[in-house]
């Protein structure tokens, strides 16, 4: 196994990406025998919910995800973020790069679901690290995995994931929808002479057109 190490410093916004991305900081730093070639790098980001208070009205927010205050002892577990894979170039004693994360704005998804409802505090995450390590030796190239056991934690700040999709999706957010369901919505928007769908939900929130 590899003795390369893992640290996540800190977490940004991506701006010239073709989708929702943060960008990660992160440290690596190899034994001082080992001549890193590359690495094939996987890291699984999962989400800590445990590891931070939250306020009544996140509470009242996040009651889809874990139901009912009273439960949260049982139902605050740690849960996936998301898988991302890099590729690690060449490097002697310590080097850093950027991981770039998707991020998801689909409320389908628990993840997106939960980043949303936290608008101030800090989330905290926890990336497992995995994958292949090419080092030169002194047989040649070595082929090792890097160990089971390189994990590193950040405490990242809510508000840069709500400066991630406020910089892609300026005051705006997505639903996603039944094809059936955004059949009828059309009938409602040309029936009622609605110009945006920003007036279709503000007429069916305030009860004034009738399901078609």
């Amino acid at each position: 196994m590899s003795e390369v190490r893992f640290e996540v410093l800190d977490a940004s916004a991506e701006p010239y990406a073709a989708v929702p991305t943060m960008r990660f900081r992160l440290a690596l730093e190899a034994p001082p025998e080992e001549s890193i070639r590359s690495i094939a790098l996987r890291c699984q980001i999962r989400i800590e919910p445990q590891r931070r208070h939250y306020s009544a009205r996140q509470e009242a927010t996040l009651n889809e995800l874990f139901g009912a205050g009273q439960r949260w002892g049982e139902t605050l577990k740690p849960f996936l973020w998301t898988h991302v894979s890099a590729m690690v170039p060449g490097f002697s004693g310590r080097t850093e790069i950027d991981l770039h994360v998707p991020c998801t704005y689909d409320f389908e998804v628990a993840a997106a679901k939960y980043l949303h409802a936290l608008d101030e505090g800090e989330i905290p995450l926890l990336f497992l690290f995995s994958g292949t390590v090419f080092a030169a030796g002194a047989a040649g190239l070595q082929v090792t995995q890097v160990s089971w056991d390189r994990e590193s934690r950040l405490r990242l700040p809510a508000r840069t994931w709500h400066d991630v999709m406020d910089l892609y999706f300026p005051n705006e957010g997505w639903l996603r929808l039944r094809r059936d369901t955004l059949s009828r919505l059309l009938r409602y928007k040309a029936s009622a002479a609605l110009a945006t769908w920003e007036e279709v939900m503000d007429t069916l929130l305030a009860g004034k057109v009738e399901a078609a």
